[in-house]
């Protein structure tokens, strides 16, 4: 087995460049729309008949999102800490992926291990952009409400006894302290793992491959922790006054599918430009039922929780969903249903059959439909608490356009550094010869 390199051409990056330059202009058009005040009639009255109905925020400011930072900017913090959130989660993936494969044994995917050790690539950067947005969301408050001055103090204009009563957990020392927690570990053992493999194929042996099986183990145990905490900490808590037991391993299904399908996507589009010719219907089969099987999982934890929430109807818990279904005039509803639709429906219908999970055309078509649903997904998780009725997506498509070139252009360049073959890959002939 001879190594394979990709070479990103020119084209290639220019269009990753050009996606980055499109949203730079989506996001610039967005800014001046919402600067101007062009369509805030309509978010007014929304507000005006979301307090009308008794509704309010869980973050504790009724029916409005004029707290803090004018509207515009806003919604600018909020779209880079939603994008961050997504993009970071569907990196680590291709960690958690790789280790998953090790710790089983699993033969079949050694051809596309490369693919996630690339995907992986914007975990460091990502890491370190969620601490400077939280920073720059600290100055007028725009993502977490419970980070207002004198929130936790008894007797202060803003005291709030239920955010005091979390105030243990909530602080910003302790808080950064998680933050960067997570993403050393993250990081430490993304590199650890590609280290190891960039070794295995200079040297050859099974030493390397041991010490990776070692290397993920440990990862997977505080990935399961990390991963939770994370959810609750830089999803959850925007919900101040909400919460759900539930809720980071939702997150988790949410970043885990997303992750899949962005290898899925890889693997497809690396094929029809002529190289990983190792890669067959089969390879494409299992990470078909890979995507099926966990788009029906998400949807198990979906309804799980709102299943649970809405039989025991208690306000503290209801409201979270009063918010996305009708809350603020209905804004959220319609996306409430199309993620149902495009993260369940769609990828159920489409690859029940065995040839669908085996065509590259239905493939590509379900990862895309998946990338773009669970955006949306973290999107319905996050606006609601922060924007409340001043959402939008012209800025949002904007700046997720410019994560969207930046982790192109990162993932490739990774991609391009080592062989797309791990040649000297134990199970390597295994995955040559994989039939379902």
């Amino acid at each position: 087995m001879t190594a394979e390199y990709l070479e990103v051409s020119p084209n290639a990056r220019k269009r990753f460049i050009t996606i980055i330059v499109a949203g730079v202009v989506l996001l610039a058009i967005g800014l001046i729309v919402a600067a101007l005040g062009i369509g805030a009639e309509h978010h007014e009255g929304a507000v005006s008949a979301h307090a009308a109905a008794g509704g309010h925020s869980t973050a504790g400011h009724e029916g409005t999102a004029h707290h803090g930072s004018p509207v515009w900017l806003k919604r600018f913090i909020v779209s880079l800490w939603h994008n961050n959130v997504f993009f970071t989660g569907v990196s680590v993936i291709g960690t958690v992926f790789m280790a998953i494969q090790y710790v089983a044994y699993a033969g079949w995917s050694v051809l596309i291990k490369r693919i996630n050790e690339a995907l992986s690539a914007w975990v460091l950067p990502g890491g370190i952009l969620m601490v400077v947005i939280f920073f720059i969301g600290l100055f007028n408050h725009d993502i977490f409400h419970w980070t207002l001055p004198g929130i936790m103090e008894k007797g202060n204009a803003n005291y709030d006894a239920i955010i005091a009563g979390k105030s243990g957990f909530l602080s910003i020392p302790f808080y950064l302290i998680r933050t960067i927690s997570y993403i050393i570990i993250w990081v430490v053992f993304t590199n650890k793992l590609r280290n190891l493999s960039l070794e295995e194929d200079l040297n050859g042996g099974t030493e390397y491959f041991h010490k990776s099986i070692t290397a993920s183990a440990l990862f997977l145990v505080l990935f399961a922790v990390s991963s939770s905490m994370s959810a609750w900490d830089w999803v959850m808590s925007i919900d101040t006054h909400w919460f759900s037991t539930m809720f980071g391993w939702y997150v988790f299904a949410s970043w885990w599918v997303s992750g899949i399908a962005a290898t899925t996507l890889c693997v497809i589009f690396l094929k029809q430009a002529g190289y990983m010719p190792y890669i067959k219907e089969s390879h494409l089969h299992d990470l078909g039922k890979f995507m099926f099987g966990f788009s029906i999982f998400w949807t198990y934890v979906w309804f799980s929780q709102f299943m649970l929430i809405w039989y025991a109807n208690l306000p503290e818990e209801a409201v979270y969903y009063n918010q996305r279904l009708g809350g603020f005039n209905g804004q959220y509803t319609w996306i409430f249903f199309f993620n149902l639709f495009i993260n369940f429906a769609f990828p159920f219908l489409v690859l029940m059959t065995r040839d669908a999970k085996r065509q590259m055309i239905m493939l590509k078509i379900v990862c895309v439909a998946i990338l773009i649903g669970h955006w949306f997904d973290f999107y319905l998780m996050i606006m609601p608490a922060t924007m409340q009725a001043e959402n939008g997506f012209i800025i949002e498509i904007g700046t997720a356009l410019v994560f969207l070139g930046s982790f192109l252009l990162l993932m490739t360049k990774r991609l391009s550094q080592a062989s797309l073959v791990p040649v000297h890959h134990p199970f390597l002939d295994e995955s040559v010869h994989h039939t379902t």
